[in-house]
């Protein structure tokens, strides 16, 4: 044995361990500098200190969706760390259930370790492009700790298969994994050497977990509890969730290429194996003190343990292939988070959150509680089963029949009530489906048993809370009513306003419902507007009066409770807060305050199908249009007063007279109208105001608008015929402003009606429209019945709903793209009848063709940019990227010089994804700038649609330059941080062309709404009148501004182009010119459309600037669209040589009435137009794509597609194609030359990005109109003749001349006697001699040739 001196090894060691220091500070020091965490290599193992700064750093990079903590210290005082993964990860979000990874239980287990910091940085660099991984750190909160035993994994030795004690356990020496409290055993540990339990189990308390995984090393298998027994022996342990721990391990082991064989052949022991990849914990082996166990007995928490890997502690080169073995598998079992029962319990009596009440399932001994906000997460396997929900003073409440499916959990409230007498014996049964969210309400038993079992005294069932105070509320006082309601009961209530007043004052309007937020599937919205007419207030009163009735009520009285946890209630108390204020109480009929502050009408303000109304529109009335745009109301009523009866629609006529104006669901509005009248006894007789009006009748208080009197320009025509909700409008009282003394009748009076009325929005049918194929709701798609001319549309979830009559209807559903489908049904007035409708999709296959046709190849990240464009252009997804991508810029007017300094920054600080191209100069040389946006900017991307901006043609209308500019400035800085704006740059080429005429530019003065200055060139051209593509129409040359753009538009082909004017709201579309047609109207028409509807105005229609002299149309334009040339025709403009010549479609798009307003109103301007240019950008996405190529795979650049419309686009290279369309169905041809035409179909959606398809040309088989068989045949038999006719001739040319050459063999020998003959006769024809020696012979196959020749 050779012994070494200790000294040099000391020194040696000390010499090691600075060089380490050094290295490490180093180390530290250089990532401190860099930006973010660096790439993951995925070859080394993270110690702790590497593990703390790349958690950190994380962190940092991702504070949106990550937030680091630490739930305690090791034993050696290290961070038990915690990296938290959620949508706003430092509050807490009801509803999004909890989970959590933790791993490195065991110290020299170590691939957990690693595999969950790989989860971590996939989870965080996914987010926002992964739709998979959106939804899932959207809608669960997630909790991943590495390394649960930091200070063993210090120990533990890389390489080291079997492990080692000192690393497996903790500082102290114990394992953790046998230390947390034992169902059998009780605690056998002392708490003070195990920090790392200690803190685990208080984590789990605090947070109750719903699912969780613990990672272990040494096999490869998925153990699930429980992990010991009773005897302690190798036994099946059973749980009461058996059969749900099954499934869920097994999500985990299936999912697992090695696990799922269940044989792991680990070296130490080869011949062990698991069926299916899973075992219960204690037949395999038993661990008393497991923290599996823990987490289901005292946590809320089902948690399984996963064995990982063979080798405890492999070597850095394998994890990399650990991670890939068990990526899908971690976000499988994350996503069973989702699946089984979910819900609220909360007080019946203040609508307060009950935490720690028990959720019990019948027929598993497994109970678990509600959280904080009352919340509970409940998983189960599908099936039918009977949950109560209980509470200490609470009677208990039990819904029976839960169905829950496959998927995602079903929604199951409970509201309890205090228990009654002090005992807690009565349930309510109701029976549930997973298809919407339900509310189980507990309402009092008829009878009640004490302890012995005798019958006690039936409980007295409370009657409802009235109203305790009855007072005219002006608006600060109405304000802090509301804002009181909504503090009181959060729970159902939710306060907003829609916009505001002339005045400033706010348009509130208060939400009630048990999910008041949100717009839930299946649930129908109701809303309730008074003070329309500032000085009619019994409405205004009446509607505080119900939102106190409604909270007080809810979760006691079952009317209320059920109105309140089936509909989505809106209730606005005030829309003129501005004539309130004016008008006095005690009157009775005047018109003081009656109009708004701008003195108009607003109830002869809303656009109206017989008569153009002139007068602006209000603001007041722009709010309430766009809030019904925005929300799926479905019916509604007008409280106004001066009179008491229900006035239905129609409100006016087109002869202008007063004579009843039927609408097509006439039969329906009477059974509104009666439901409102019938409670109200008054109002009922019909002679509501015999004093006042002695002649006024209305048969049983209901009337139709018109037949009354004419109001053109009203609330309840606008609702029926522009959204999908029935209004009516009701007369409270024969007194507009009564006496406060008098308010408790007026509440006494309407009470039961108002409540009444609500009731009608669950009459009709309902349902759902979904896609067969993936069972997906269809949004917009169109419900119509037959033998009524009014259809409604689904929500954005495929939802709808449809008032009727008690009968038998056909009723059918369409969309764009489907086959229309059609279902009897037959309503009944005591409930709406569900009829869903599942529609196929016209071309069902995922390409959308002809499934013999050609398959468009498609990878996963085309999936999810798919599935961007869908959920950018469905809800609330355009507006929440509008809302997420503020720029905070500065906004003014920018001259050339300033323009040009600005694009260049640009360039400078965003060089990868921008590129500056000049496309010419102006009259007085002033550089035309075009802005090219993409992440290969300057480079040809035939496959990518190209979009492009343009504004300032007009250099006095430089709105357009400035929104520009701006948008620029969004799409710069916000890519590479919001994903959406990422990948919408990485998918188009987006040029922008902010100043066309930077001369005009500099002429104009800021300030002047009509000022000309400006408008035209140096050169005093208009340049929109200066596009001419064909010579002949051009009397001279082109200004250098057009042409540069000409060629601009020329020389690219580009998707679609989207021009900013000023002068006027609206949106135009091709032509310009005066055409009596144009072919694809409806796809040009749509374009605009879809611009108009992402702005808050302008689809609202009203485009009126009659003042400023530039084409403002006065009136109304349906939906702000109209075509160019209607608004103001002329010749040579940009869009129709875009369409021309550029064969890319171009809509206009008028800012505003003002065409160069202050700087100071940029701001509003940008925020109106900001959705709309995003959508734009979604928009070029959609309509139909491919690639044309022949039968061997090669592309065809130069193909003609012609699409239905008679639209034509031109393959470019590598055989791409893009063209928008209107949504629907749509014939495609194909032309090239050379080939035969190809002939598709495709359905185009409103949703959904472009249809995929390729087109394969077969070589050409016509020839000259006949089919190529019939001429190749042809040909060919005309050969053959030819062929036969040529040997015939040659056999008989042959015999000829064997006869000619014998004969002169005879001539030969009487030459001498016929030589002077034949001398005579060579002056004349040879032929006569020859002839009259051998006529027998040579003139008959002489004539035989002849004849052949004929």
């Amino acid at each position: 044995m050779v012994r070494i001196s200790e000294k040099p090894c000391a020194t040696l060691s000390l010499f090691a361990f600075l060089l380490v220091v050094v290295s490490r500070c180093d180390a530290r020091l250089h990532r401190t500098r860099s930006a973010g965490p660096s790439e993951e290599s995925y070859d080394r193992y993270y110690n702790y200190v590497d593990l703390t700064e790349r958690l950190q750093s994380l962190a940092q990079r991702y504070p949106h969706i990550a937030n680091l903590s630490s739930i305690g210290r090791s034993v050696e005082n290290r961070e038990l760390w915690v990296m938290r993964i959620t949508k706003d990860p430092t509050g807490d979000t009801p509803g999004r259930p909890k989970f959590k990874y933790v791993g490195n239980m065991h110290g020299d287990e170590t691939v957990s370790r690693q595999v969950l910091v790989y989860l971590v940085e996939y989870l965080l660099a996914k987010y926002g492009e992964d739709p998979r991984i959106t939804e899932l750190v959207d809608h669960t909160d997630i909790y991943i700790m590495p390394s649960m035993n930091p200070d063993g994994f210090e120990k533990s030795i890389e390489g080291d298969c079997a492990g080692t004690p000192l690393g497996r356990s903790n500082a102290n020496s114990l394992d953790l994994n046998r230390s947390f409290p034992d169902q059998y055993d009780g605690t056998t540990v002392d708490e003070g050497k195990v920090p790392e339990v200690v803190a685990v189990m208080k984590w789990i308390q605090e947070e109750k977990f719903v699912l969780s995984g613990n990672l272990h090393g040494g096999t490869v298998v998925a153990s699930y509890p429980f992990d010991d027994s009773v005897s302690h022996k190798d036994q099946y342990s059973q749980s009461a969730d058996d059969a749900l721990f099954r499934h869920l391990a097994l999500v985990y082991s299936q999912n697992h290429p090695v696990m799922k064989t269940g044989q792991p052949y680990c070296p130490d022991n080869a011949a062990e194996s698991f069926k299916d990849g899973i075992t219960n914990g204690a037949q395999w082996y038993d661990v008393p003190g497991g923290m599996q166990d823990y987490n289901y007995l005292h946590g809320n928490c089902l948690e399984i343990t996963m064995e990982l890997s063979c080798c405890k502690y492999p070597l850095a080169s394998e994890l990399h292939q650990e991670w890939d073995l068990n990526r899908e598998s971690l976000l499988a079992y994350m996503e069973q988070v989702h699946i089984g029962v979910w819900g609220f319990v909360k007080d019946g009596a203040s609508g307060a959150a009950l935490s720690d009440a028990s959720i019990e399932v019948e027929g598993i001994q497994h109970n678990l509680t509600t959280g904080k906000y009352g919340d509970y997460y409940r998983l189960l396997l599908p099936g039918t089963y009977n949950i109560t929900a209980v509470a200490p003073g609470y009677a208990p409440v039990t819904a029976y029949s839960v169905q829950v499916t496959d998927g995602k959990a079903s929604k199951l409230n409970f509201t309890l009530s205090p228990a009654v007498g002090g005992t807690a014996g009565g349930t309510t049964v109701t029976t549930t489906t997973s298809e919407s969210p339900t509310s189980v309400t507990q309402t009092p038993s008829p009878l009640t048993e004490e302890s012995g079992g005798s019958p006690s005294v039936p409980p007295t069932v409370r009657p409802p809370i009235q109203p305790q105070e009855f007072r005219h509320h002006n608006f600060a006082d109405m304000e802090l009513f509301l804002r009181k309601y909504n503090s009181e009961f959060p729970a159902i209530t939710h306060l907003y306003q829609i916009g505001r007043s002339v005045k400033d004052h706010d348009l509130y309007v208060m939400v009630i419902s048990d999910n008041p937020e949100v717009h839930e599937h299946g649930e129908p919205e109701f809303k309730y507007v008074a003070n329309m007419h500032g000085n009619e207030v019994v409405g205004r009163e009446l509607l505080l009066n119900l939102i106190e009735y409604l909270c007080r009520n809810y979760g006691t009285d079952p009317e209320v409770t059920h109105l309140v946890n089936n509909t989505r209630i809106h209730i606005m108390p005030s829309m003129n807060p501005d004539g309130y204020e004016v008008a006095a109480e005690g009157d009775i009929s005047s018109y003081v305050g009656r109009n708004n502050s701008n003195n108009f009408d607003l109830n002869r303000n809303f656009p109206d199908q017989f008569v153009t109304i002139t007068d602006p529109r209000q603001p007041e009335t722009l709010a309430v249009m766009n809030w019904l745009k925005s929300i799926p109301f479905v019916l509604s009523a007008n409280l106004h007063g001066g009179s008491m009866v229900v006035n239905y629609p129609y409100d006016d006529d087109k002869d202008g007279i007063s004579q009843y104006s039927e609408c097509p669901d006439d039969m329906v509005f009477q059974q509104l109208a009666r439901a409102y009248s019938e409670e109200n006894s008054m109002m009922h007789e019909g002679h509501p105001c015999a004093d006042l009006y002695p002649r006024e009748y209305f048969k049983d208080g209901i009337t139709n608008g018109a037949e009354w009197y004419t109001v053109p320009g009203g609330m309840q025509d606008w609702n029926y015929l522009n959204t999908n909700c029935f209004e009516v409008t009701i007369e409270l009282g024969c007194v507009k402003f009564p006496r406060a003394a008098e308010l408790p009748q007026y509440w006494e009076q309407n009470r039961r009606s108002l409540l009444r009325f609500i009731r009608q929005v669950h009459t009709g049918v309902k349902g759902t429209v979904s896609d067969i194929r993936d069972g997906k709701g269809i949004p917009n798609a169109t419900i119509s019945v037959a033998g009524i001319d009014h259809n409604v549309t689904t929500a954005s979830s495929g939802d709808y709903w449809r008032l009727l009559v008690n009968g038998t209807y056909s009723i059918t559903a369409s969309a764009d793209g489907y086959i229309p489908v059609t279902i009897y049904a037959t309503v009944s007035n005591d409930r709406a009848e569900v009829v869903d409708f599942r529609l196929t999709r016209l071309h069902s296959d995922s390409s959308h063709q002809s499934p013999s046709g050609p398959q468009a190849t498609q990878n996963p990240s085309e999936r999810e940019f798919e599935s961007l464009i869908k959920e950018l252009s469905l809800g609330q997804g355009l507006e929440e990227l509008a809302r997420s991508t503020a720029t905070e810029g500065s906004f003014h007017y920018r001259r050339s010089n300033d323009l040009s300094a600005f694009l260049r920054g640009l360039t400078l600080n965003f060089p990868k994804i921008t590129f500056l191209h000049i496309l010419g100069q102006s009259v007085e040389f002033r550089n035309i700038w075009a802005l090219e946006i993409s992440n290969n900017p300057g480079e040809v991307e035939p496959s990518k649609p190209k979009i492009r901006f343009v504004a300032g043609v007009h250099g006095n209308a430089p709105v357009g330059t400035a929104l520009l500019l701006e948008f620029a400035a969004l799409l710069c800085i916000n890519y590479g941080k919001n994903p959406a704006i990422t990948r919408l740059v990485n998918e188009t080429q987006i040029f922008i062309v902010p100043s066309v005429n930077p001369d005009g530019l500099e002429q104009a003065i800021e300030k002047q709404c009509t000022s000309t200055q400006g408008l035209t060139n140096f050169n005093a051209r208009d340049l929109d009148r200066d596009f001419f593509g064909n010579a002949s129409q051009r009397k001279e040359e082109p200004q250098p501004e057009t042409r540069a753009m000409m060629n601009f538009i020329l020389n690219r082909p580009f998707t679609l182009s989207v021009a900013l004017d000023g002068g006027s709201l609206v949106a135009t579309y091709p032509y310009d010119k005066p055409v009596q047609t144009v072919g694809n109207e409806r796809t040009l028409k749509y374009l605009a459309t879809v611009y108009a509807n992402n702005h808050p105005k302008m689809h609202l229609g009203n485009t009126g600037c009659s003042s400023n002299g530039n084409g403002g149309q006065i009136g109304n334009v349906p939906d702000g669209v109209m075509r160019a040339a209607e608004r103001q025709s002329h010749m040579g403009s940009m869009k129709d040589f875009s369409m021309d010549f550029g064969h890319c479609p171009e809509i206009t798009v008028y800012t505003g009435c003002c065409l160069f307003p202050p700087a100071e109103q940029l701001p509003a301007l940008w925020a109106e137009n900001k959705k709309a240019l995003l959508s734009m950008l979604v928009e070029v996405h959609k309509g139909v794509r491919g690639v044309v190529r022949d039968k061997s795979g090669k592309p065809i650049a130069g193909a003609i597609i012609v699409l239905g419309e008679g639209v034509e686009v031109l393959t470019t290279e590598g055989g791409h194609f893009h063209a928008l369309l209107a949504p629907g169905n749509h014939n495609i041809r194909a032309l090239a030359d050379g080939y035969q035409q190809q002939h598709q179909k495709v359905a185009v959606s409103s949703y959904e990005a472009a249809s995929s398809i390729v087109i394969e040309f077969d070589m050409d088989n016509s020839i000259l109109g006949l089919p190529r068989e019939f001429v190749v045949a042809s040909a060919a038999a005309s050969m053959t003749a030819l062929v036969v006719t040529a040997c015939i001739i040659w056999c008989v040319c042959a015999a000829k001349s064997n006869h000619q050459k014998d004969g002169f063999h005879r001539l030969r020998q009487h030459r001498d006697d016929y030589e002077d003959e034949i001398r005579l006769t060579s002056m004349g024809s040879k032929k006569s001699l020859l002839a009259h020696e051998f006529q027998d012979e040579s003139e008959s196959d002489e004539e035989t040739l002849y004849a052949n020749k004929i």
